[in-house]
């Protein structure tokens, strides 16, 4: 392989080899530091398989579409493929090849190319169709395979033999994701593993960019998270009426269902969420006049709810995005090129859609994995200036809380399990039946949206503000000056800005909360640092403690362990242990071992 070729008899003849000079023309204006070490990176390795992990928004397309020049102008191979996610993003990847000279046809299903194209742009559900048309178009001319978001070739075992069938002819295979995670640990074709000292198996890119390295190079933009809880009550299969606050401590079913009433257009909670959010957008659009906001619903009826709900808060009905198909691809488009307000998306229309204006967001979905949080936080980080923030609205659910708090954390995806015997851990068995148990009512599939109940009314709380690792503010009542505070943030601040900003409203509002009599505290009025949620985890191990402080205090008393319980139940007050909050299930143990110590 040579560093120069000569001219080219291929209609790309007129590409330059565009590196280092720049990136390719209408995707941006010159190669970033992490684009220009990845391509020097390839070229000194000229591999026959590359994985680039970049976190959302830092122009992985760019890097794909410089490479993919250099190669057709070198003549190392004679086309492109480009395999998508989803339709909408078929038509943008040969929107921005178009720009640099690379013509991709993003309508080909079957039959020879056209003479006027370098190559296609095909969906994995497509190439999953017919893998044999792909593979012989790789075996006939050398090719270049871009696996764009490569992650989802593991979404489903056909999707990735088909992928492994179609392309394994292929003279060079580039493979892009910003979340190389999944949460399963379905075997991604053509990406790498290597065993760790722990005898795991671990994905190994060959160039990564993550978020944390994007951000301090200003690449991305700093997220604030905005949390949202409140009082819900539902009504179960059984008849039960049942009250929670969402963020307090529960079972994982009972989280489960506060959520979803959280989410239910017909309560209180996501009108007053929605309100914030746009009052949010407001702020952030004067000194960022074109800046969009997004709702990730989980289906199409909530989708139209909330719609409605924006209408009714803005005066205007925003772009809606129903499924993936042609027109919504359009609508999309249009979005992106005006300067409405809203979008309202079911849930990974949004992946990878180029939206740059984004830059609030609403998280109104019930879906739990940590790779859907981070592609759908994706949407809102990718930066056009320096001093652009993101804002994210979210329940206040433990589980976001923590992937919010890991947003700058690199991961691998894991293609092992530890395994554990039963002689290390005793409940082994038992943490397996109850992940079972919980994988079926937590599969971001759908199946969660048939648990039987029935959502009768919620609110809202502001919790609590998530920036950098650190929360910040104390509970607020929607509309109130303490909540406008934290909407109130500037659109535009440097990330030191932010955190100086964010503690400094912390310190009015808990000087403000100070000077109020105890008869007008009727929130929980801590600091947010103060106020930690609880995860289902915790509350686990808090009830293995208290049966195995039982256990032993039976054994020591010769008391049943059922009338122990009993009597921890008469003595403390509340449910059953397995619908006892976490601090009920302290006391508990509190009570258990002051009973203990009297019979020594």
């Amino acid at each position: 392989m040579t560093s120069t070729a000569s001219s080219p008899t291929s209609s790309s003849h007129h590409l330059s080899p565009a590196f280092p000079g720049r990136a390719p023309w209408g995707t941006a204006g010159k190669l970033r530091a992490w684009q220009e070490a990845a391509m020097g990176e390839y070229l000194r390795l000229q591999p026959r398989d590359f994985l680039a992990v970049a976190t959302p928004g830092a122009g992985k397309t760019t890097f794909a579409l410089t490479l993919a020049s250099w190669l057709l102008h070198h003549h190392v191979v004679q086309q492109v493929t480009v395999v998508a996610p989803t339709e909408h993003l078929k038509s943008q990847w040969a929107e921005a090849a178009a720009r640099i000279g690379i013509r991709l046809d993003p309508g080909y299903s079957a039959g020879p190319v056209g003479r006027e194209y370098h190559g296609v742009a095909v969906t994995y559900a497509g190439v999953g169709v017919r893998p044999m048309l792909h593979r012989n178009r790789s075996e006939q001319r050398k090719s270049l395979v871009i696996l764009d978001e490569i992650h989802h070739a593991g979404d489903s075992r056909s999707w990735g033999e088909a992928c492994l069938e179609a392309f394994e002819p292929a003279t060079r295979r580039l493979a892009l994701t910003g979340t190389p995670f999944r949460s399963d640990t379905n075997p991604i074709p053509f990406v790498a593993y290597a065993e760790g000292n722990d005898g795991i198996r671990r994905s190994v890119a060959d160039y990564t960019y993550g978020y944390g390295s994007a951000l301090g190079d200003g690449v991305v933009r700093p997220v604030i998270f905005l949390s949202y809880s409140g009082s819900m009550r539902w009504r179960t299969k059984a008849g039960d009426e049942i009250a929670a606050r969402l963020g307090e401590p529960m079972t994982k079913d009972a989280t489960s269902q506060a959520w979803r009433t959280a989410l239910d257009p017909k309560g209180d909670w996501m009108p007053a969420v929605l309100g914030a959010a746009d009052r949010r957008l407001s702020e952030v659009r004067r000194s960022i006049h074109d800046a969009g906001g997004l709702v990730i619903a989980a289906d199409q009826e909530s989708a139209r709810a909330y719609a409605k709900l924006l209408r009714g808060i803005t005066g205007s009905a925003p772009t809606v995005v129903l499924s993936d198909d042609a027109g919504a691809s359009g609508r999309i488009e249009e979005f992106r090129a005006s300067d409405e307000r809203w979008m309202v998306a079911v849930r990974m229309v949004s992946e990878g859609v180029d939206v740059p204006r984004l830059a609030v967001g609403v998280y109104a979905t019930t879906i739990s994995t940590p790779l859907f949080f981070a592609q759908a936080v994706g949407r809102f980080v990718r930066s056009r200036r320096r001093g652009e923030t993101a804002s994210v609205f979210l329940p206040t659910i433990p589980t976001l809380l923590g992937f919010a708090h890991e947003l700058e954390v690199e991961r691998d995806h894991v293609l092992d399990k530890p395994k554990r015997t039963t002689e290390e851990d005793p409940y082994a068995e038992e943490d397996a039946l109850l992940r079972d148990a919980e994988r079926e009512k937590d599969e971001p599939d759908g199946e969660q949206d048939q648990l039987p109940f029935e959502a009768l009314e919620s609110d809202a709380v502001f919790d609590r503000v998530m920036y950098d690792g650190a929360e910040f503010g104390m509970q607020a009542h929607p509309g109130s000056e303490e909540e406008q505070d934290y909407l109130g943030i500037p659109g535009l601040l440097e990330p030191d800005q932010v955190q100086m900003l964010l503690q400094r409203r912390q310190a009015r509002q808990i000087a403000h909360s100070r000077r109020k009599p105890d008869a007008e505290a009727d929130l929980v009025e801590l600091p947010a640092e103060r106020r930690p949620v609880v995860t289902h985890k915790e509350l686990m191990e808090l009830r293995r403690e208290l049966n195995s402080l039982v256990g032993a205090y039976a054994h020591q008393s010769g008391k049943p362990h059922g009338a122990i319980h009993t009597e921890l139940r008469r003595t403390c007050g509340g449910p059953p242990s397995a619908e006892a909050t976490a601090g009920q299930l302290r006391q508990r143990v509190a009570k258990v071992r002051e009973w203990a110590t009297r019979m020594r």
